[in-house]
């Protein structure tokens, strides 16, 4: 039985106005994942999480990837769903993961709205989990669930982050409970 070989990714920076982001694509050029520098170590047992033993090389990122990042920094929100991406993960996490993008920019929903939305209203902490495992942060925008009581919780990269994504992409963040 021979072992898993390590699975090759590209590696590429890109400065956004809240920290320099990591991009990780695959040899195609499909993004797998986006995260922060200074988060480094989670994307890295993200990634492990999902493919096994990764090999993250400098390398840049495809130019449409880049250019879609940041007209989304500068303002144009749909530029977002012009990036091709993938994920690994559980049938489930897949599930969440895949209906984040239908929140639409500007507005938010509840993990129990998700959970409601995915016909499992009892899985409001599964979808938490999984919504805290997505490998794609902005790109799949965990950042627009909240908490039932209207508060900003649970994001893995802060919610100084989380706060400023939302204000950029138009919701009220000084309604939304602290």
């Amino acid at each position: 039985m021979s072992a898993k070989r390590p699975e090759t990714f590209l590696l590429d920076r890109l400065k956004t106005p809240i920290g320099t982001a990591l991009l990780v694509a695959d040899v195609d050029g499909v993004l797998r994942a986006f995260d922060w520098e200074d988060h480094s170590s989670r994307v890295k047992e993200l990634l492990r999480l999902q493919y096994g033993a990764v090999i993250l090389k400098d390398a840049r990122a495809p130019e449409a990837t880049r250019a879609a990042l940041s007209a989304y920094f500068k303002g144009d929100l749909a530029s977002l769903k012009t990036i091709e991406w993938r994920v690994a993960g559980t049938p489930f996490q897949r599930k969440v993961w895949t209906s984040l993008p239908k929140i639409p920019p500007g507005t938010t929903m509840t993990y129990g709205a998700l959970a409601a939305k995915l016909g499992m209203p009892k899985a409001v902490r599964a979808v938490g989990h999984a919504n805290g495992s997505n490998p794609l942060s902005v790109v799949v925008p965990c950042h627009r669930l909240i908490g039932a009581n209207g508060s900003l919780v649970n994001y893995g990269s802060g919610l100084e982050r989380k706060r400023w994504l939302l204000a950029h992409e138009g919701v009220d963040v000084k309604r939304q409970v602290r």
